[in-house]
């Protein structure tokens, strides 16, 4: 497998507590375990980049154009928010990342919807911050519910036929 081929991950999917409740989101799948051996994984938490501690209160998007997130207290976190995506960029570009693997729905790193901003679980289509930041630099973003796309595209960069085998179920 080529190396240089590195994937930025969502720290809570590898396992880190780093999750606004201080809680991790960590996916068990061999292709991601096989990638984390070889060393290929680059694991980040935007809000922690962006100084947000943890465990936090609840975020979520209120406001698209200008982007305004707010917290569960009523605290604006939109800088902390836009901080942690330019960190996060800043390390995808160092790193020679070719992709990123995100959480989804958060309000960070969710790449095709995330909660509505009424704290209430609805769902709304759309992306947060870093996803969006690394979108419009040219990373291709998945989330955890689309490993076996993620798959297909490490294999084809890596210069191999895709393995069915490996696929998420």
């Amino acid at each position: 497998m080529n190396k240089k081929n590195k994937i930025l991950i969502s720290a809570c999917l590898l396992g880190c507590k780093v999750r606004y409740d201080g809680r991790d989101n960590l996916i068990d799948n061999d292709f991601i375990r096989h990638l984390q051996q070889q060393g290929r994984l680059i694991p980040v938490c935007p809000e922690q980049e962006g100084g947000l501690p943890t465990p936090r209160a609840a975020a979520e998007i209120q406001d698209k154009f200008p982007l305004r997130i707010t917290s569960t207290d009523g605290e604006d976190v939109t800088p902390q928010f836009l901080s942690g995506a330019e960190k996060t960029l800043e390390i995808a570009q160092r790193e020679g990342c070719c992709c990123a693997l995100l959480k989804s729905r958060s309000p960070s790193c969710g790449n095709l919807e995330v909660y509505d901003g009424n704290f209430t679980g609805t769902l709304k289509a759309g992306s947060g911050a870093t996803a969006d930041e690394l979108m419009r630099n040219g990373f291709p973003v998945y989330n955890e519910r689309q490993l076996d796309q993620l798959i297909e595209f490490i294999e084809l960069l890596d210069g191999c036929e895709p393995d069915t085998q490996r696929r998420a179920s």
